[in-house]
């Protein structure tokens, strides 16, 4: 399992992507996030799924962008022929993976822009080699353990929320995460992308970085949930010395 979140605001792209790996008993550590960028070309690949598709799939793509990169100028485009290379490790890998018990898996999120993009883009590709393009209606996704960290984000990400914020709160939802499942944990890699600036900006982050930043979200939840109102437990309390 992993942790992999995108988030798409007015002011440009937030992702983050831990880099546990666990199979069976054996825990390691692996990057989880590709990023190529040229000139008036930048996009990014958080994947989610089964490694020995995921590498791959990659090498896949990482070829046709060596030999086809000036072909593309609109991001859904890399996203089309990263499906496609998808689609062909299906066909060769699938009925194998099942013989021996396993499910071909493998979701991925890609963000960027692309020369004639008029704004960033932000797309969830199915295991089937199909997508979906993140709207500002919902502008975040999360692939791997999902579960724990989307309430903090549905309650207060919207479109257009600042990128600091977002950073928080990516965080946070990350954290919240971690300290539910054994499978997702530090270190994390955090990518921030601004708008028309064609530039992805990456950073690695360790447990000791962040961990002061956990222990200070934490002591907050205590003290909100001290000052929350009690009388609507009076009636409650009313009933039990009857």
């Amino acid at each position: 399992m992993t942790f992999c979140l995108g988030v798409k605001t007015a002011d440009g792209l937030i992702a983050l992507a831990d880099r546990r790996i666990t199979s069976g008993s054996e825990v390691s550590s692996e990057k989880k996030v590709s990023i190529h960028q040229v000139q008036n070309h930048s996009l990014f690949i958080m994947t989610a799924g089964l490694r020995s598709v995921r590498d791959k799939a990659l090498t896949y793509f990482e070829e046709v962008l060596e030999n086809e990169d000036s072909g593309f100028d609109k991001l859904y485009q890399a996203v089309n022929s990263f499906g496609q290379k998808l689609k062909k490790v299906r066909e060769e890998d699938e009925a194998i993976l099942l013989k021996a018990g396993l499910m071909f898996n493998l979701s991925a999120i890609v963000g960027g822009q692309l020369e004639k993009d008029k704004e960033h883009k932000l797309f969830l590709l199915y295991p089937e080699g199909n997508w979906i393009e993140v709207s500002e209606g919902s502008p975040f996704i999360i692939i791997g353990n999902s579960g724990y960290g989307k309430p903090i984000l549905y309650r207060n990400i919207k479109y257009t929320t600042p990128l600091d914020e977002v950073l928080k709160l990516g965080f946070l939802a990350f954290d919240s995460t971690r300290v539910s499942a054994n499978d997702v944990d530090f270190p994390i890699d955090v990518l921030l992308y601004e708008k028309d600036s064609f530039n992805i900006v990456e950073h690695m982050y360790e447990k000791q970085d962040l961990e002061h930043i956990s222990y200070q979200w934490n002591a907050l939840l205590k003290n909100s949930v001290q000052k929350l109102p009690v009388d609507w437990i009076d009636p409650l309390l009313r009933k039990r010395q009857v």
